[in-house]
């Protein structure tokens, strides 16, 4: 299902010395560093798992992410989702993967989320029939019956978040990559978007590859867990097997301080 072979990402950026006279020498002399974003990687996931996907910030996560999704070109390496190339963005393609990611919407602020939703229908070419029985579905799912003519900026953070998942969603993905679904929700709202996301998986198999710093997430959600850090995959394992290690202090110390960091 998915498939990730020694794949790469090193951004090049600019370095700038800092004050007046060093933003006026970057004008003329500009120089630049690399950083290695992911390193070499290497998993492989079957359809249907749900996997959590574990690191500090700007350990890698978003951009392995981004490239699986098709949004970024790696520097280097290898990766199939589904039997596609995910840079070659292929519509096929596109039409089974859905990525979430919980600091930005694809939501009209000053529109109502069905609005949106209509958007999409049009975008992946969903029928009537199946949009119809799709949003009915996946509204009673996520208990937004009553918000869908709600102009989005009226909605609690909650719900923008259920309304997000719900429009992103429509075209039934067979992969789902979620980046951070329940950040910034209260106690209640997590649990009800987890309940969600164990929900959808387990009817539809869909493979899920989530990312979190909340440890309720991993835990109640993902059986097998990546932990990556400075780019490199420290874990790849079962939760179960993590846990044992974590009890027994056999952790490594980049193991240790990267999973700390996570949480």
């Amino acid at each position: 299902m998915i498939s990730v072979k020694n794949l790469a990402k090193t951004f090049r950026v600019a370095h700038k010395e800092p004050g007046l006279a060093g933003a006026f020498k970057g004008l003329f002399h500009r120089t630049y560093r690399d950083v290695h974003a992911v390193q070499n990687i290497s998993f492989q996931i079957k359809e249907g798992e749900l996997v959590g996907f574990l690191g500090p910030n700007g350990a890698g996560k978003t951009t392995t992410l981004k490239m699986l999704a098709g949004l970024l070109h790696p520097s280097s390496g290898e990766a199939q989702v589904l039997g596609h190339v995910p840079w070659q963005r292929e519509e096929s393609y596109q039409r089974q993967l859905t990525m979430v990611m919980g600091q930005r919407t694809q939501l009209w602020w000053d529109l109502p989320a069905v609005d949106s939703f209509l958007l999409n229908k049009e975008i992946f070419d969903i029928s009537d029939g199946e949009y119809a029985a799709t949003l009915k579905e996946l509204s009673q799912l996520l208990e937004i019956e009553d918000l869908l003519e709600v102009p989005v900026k009226k909605l609690s953070l909650g719900q923008r978040m259920k309304a997000e998942l719900a429009c992103s969603l429509l075209h039934r993905p067979r992969v789902l990559l979620l980046d951070e679904p329940t950040i910034g929700l209260d106690v209640v709202m997590q649990q009800k978007v987890r309940q969600f996301i164990l929900e959808y998986n387990k009817r539809y198999k869909a493979t899920i590859l989530l990312t979190s710093h909340n440890m309720e997430d991993i835990a109640e959600l993902c059986q097998r867990v990546l932990l990556i850090n400075h780019g490199q995959i420290l874990f790849d394992g079962s939760l179960d097997a993590f846990k044992d290690l974590h009890k027994k202090n056999s952790l490594t110390e980049a193991m240790r301080e990267a999973f700390q960091q996570s949480v």
